[in-house]
């Protein structure tokens, strides 16, 4: 019994425990980037942003979470009842669901699948279905507009996004690498030198691509306030509405740990440097194993995140939204045979490096 309990019981409330642990922190960090988001947005405008609930209104977002609950749920009268109440759950579980292989360091991470790239990318996929059902069961024109807009978004930039990742797995499986998706050692392979510096094609078609799957400006095209009013969540009110806020932050904070993950090196500090190197230079050795070691490396992570979150909302700001002819001109006629033409070349360069033996 005691065996059973430890091979197969033990194992599942490890994760569950790690699972709760995880939503938690990510539920407070999405308050705060809401709040980072809106700060960020009034120094922009010269302005103070949110002061008044808490110390520098560092509780508004719970206020305003607070207020989502208590307000009144409302449904259309024409809507799909249990599609419309299921949309903003799909959304907001699907988003939270990606962070479960994706590393914070070399052994924090919940599951470290042999495919974690692969089911992070399925998982963004399957995101948008949330959007679609939400402006399909609205029963509205600028919804259903919404919907529509963001289907036709997704098939243009998600073929751009693989695209352009496909260097780095030709990388870290080429002859004498990892051979994995494993995000884990996809970190690992950028010890010596980081992608973005070694394929930096690959990271802007990624950047680029990035945001237009997390419906981030400028390439909001399923909620544009100025000409769909707010496109597929417009029906939206109460918790219903907080989901998909939710749901639209913890997309983008998966987007941002996934190119730290993938094109920042992770948890590396800096190309060519590694802690334990740093720590041996300066007689501190204890630094970069155990706790320490841990610890550091999470910081250095997160640093890269936050970094990543910063950006996206400083574009946010800054970059005028595109019309929706000029997101489709971007994505099927620049981005698109850029994604190509650099999967091609790296793949002949990697075959020409591998067959002449030049590293």
């Amino acid at each position: 019994m005691l065996e059973f309990f430890y091979d197969y019981v033990w194992p599942v409330l490890i994760v569950l425990a790690q699972s709760v642990l995880l939503l938690v922190i990510l539920l407070i960090a999405v308050a705060y980037i809401i709040y980072a988001d809106r700060k960020i947005w009034a120094a922009v405008q010269i302005r103070r942003g949110p002061n008044v609930v808490g110390p520098w209104g560092l509780l508004q977002s719970f206020a305003d979470l607070l207020k989502f609950i208590l307000k009144e749920p409302v449904i259309p009268a024409g809507a799909n009842k249990g599609i419309f109440l299921l949309a903003p759950l799909v959304t907001c579980v699907l988003a939270l669901a990606a962070w479960a292989v994706i590393p914070v360091a070399e052994e924090w991470v919940i599951a470290d699948i042999n495919v974690g790239i692969l089911y992070i990318f399925a998982i963004s996929s399957l995101g948008v279905y949330g959007i679609i059902m939400a402006g399909w069961a609205s029963n509205s024109k600028y919804p259903f507009l919404g919907g529509i807009r963001a289907s036709a978004q997704l098939i243009s930039y998600e073929i751009a996004m693989g695209l352009a990742v496909l260097p780095v797995f030709l990388w870290t499986n080429a002859p004498g690498g990892t051979g994995t998706l494993s995000l884990v050692d996809i970190v690992n392979a950028q010890q010596g030198l980081w992608f973005a510096i070694a394929q930096p094609v690959s990271f802007i078609t990624f950047l680029i691509a990035l945001f237009a799957e997390t419906n981030r400006l400028p390439f909001d095209m399923p909620e544009s306030e100025t000409d769909l009013v707010g496109g597929y969540h417009t029906e939206y009110s109460s918790f219903k509405f907080g989901f998909f806020f939710v749901g639209e932050y913890a997309n983008m904070a998966v987007g941002s740990a996934v190119v730290a993950v993938v094109f920042l090196g992770g948890w590396h500090p800096l190309p060519f440097v590694t802690w334990a190197g740093l720590a041996d230079s300066w007689g501190l050795a204890w630094l970069a194993t155990g706790v320490p070691g841990a610890l550091i490396a999470f910081a250095t992570c997160f640093a890269k995140m936050v970094f990543m979150l910063f950006f996206f909302i400083w574009v946010r700001w800054t970059v005028p939204r595109f019309r929706y002819d000029q997101v489709m001109r971007i994505g099927w006629r620049k981005l698109l045979p850029v994604a190509i033409g650099n999967l091609v070349v790296y793949a002949i360069a990697i075959t020409v490096v591998d067959y002449y033996d030049l590293l």
